[in-house]
């Protein structure tokens, strides 16, 4: 046969005699299943992410955050809470096996495996099926996952006093008051402890009431020193008489400007 138009001569047999192009289909091939990237489907994007960003400086504007006051390192009764997605590990750190001379199992060691866990579940799980059904140990992991952080949030809301921790943070209006630091009564009263509960500013606190127009007199000042008052035990001062009257004294002249 002589070579001619119709005939075609391959070298190869392993190689296609009809060449195909391996630059893929333009989406103009599928009407309807398919969309150009730009401008179609970012704008999309951008819409619902404008939509989203909208409801959420929303929420922020009606429901602003729930600031406390300053934070005030001398006050030692202040119990602090995470953010309600780290409830859980606070939580776990507040059982025997995972606190104390475990707190590095509560901390490092547990967390650790459950997020490693989770990294390598798409390297133990490889199977093409899709369906939750058919995927036993995916499905079983994101489960008890979910059931452990949702009983151990549970757990922390349910036992947190919600209501004294508000009255713990609440912004109060201090008192109008000038604090002379360079006086001898303030430094007998910081010499004496009594700043660790009364404030630094002699404000008060949960563990403490403010010192400023307390309506004792001097003598009061002086018994409630040595006798205690409320939850305040007593033989809490252990100075010398002469420093206790300059202490009553400052304390029973401290009164707010009207």
């Amino acid at each position: 046969m002589k070579r001619g138009k119709g005939m075609k001569f391959v070298g190869d047999s392993r190689i296609s005699a009809t060449r195909k192009s391996n630059l893929p289909k333009d989406y103009s091939e599928y009407p309807g299943k398919t969309e150009a990237f730009w401008p179609d489907f970012l704008l999309k994007e951008w819409l619902v992410g404008a939509v989203f960003l909208i409801g959420f400086l929303c929420l922020t504007v009606a429901h602003p955050s729930p600031l406390e006051r300053i934070a005030d390192p001398t006050d030692t009764g202040y119990i602090p809470v995470p953010d309600w997605y780290f409830l859980f590990l606070y939580q776990l750190i507040k059982y025997t096996y995972a606190s104390g001379p475990y707190n590095v199992l509560g901390t490092l060691v547990i967390p650790g495996l459950a997020f490693g866990a989770l990294i390598l579940a798409p390297f133990i799980d490889r199977g093409p099926e899709r369906r939750a059904s058919k995927r036993p140990f995916a499905t079983g992991f994101m489960l008890l996952a979910f059931a452990g952080v949702f009983y151990l949030t549970w757990e922390a809301a349910a036992n947190h006093d919600w209501a004294a921790a508000k009255a713990q943070g609440a912004i109060v209006e201090q008192a109008d008051v000038e604090i002379d630091k360079e006086a001898e009564g303030y430094k007998i009263y910081a010499d004496q402890s009594c700043i660790n509960c009364h404030g630094e500013n002699l404000e008060g606190g949960p563990a403490a009431p403010s010192l400023i127009d307390t309506g004792h007199s001097v003598d009061e000042v002086k018994e409630i020193a040595h006798n205690g008052i409320g939850t305040m035990p007593a033989d809490q001062y252990d100075g010398s008489d002469e420093d206790l009257d300059k202490l009553a004294d400052f304390i029973a002249n401290l009164k707010s400007e009207e």
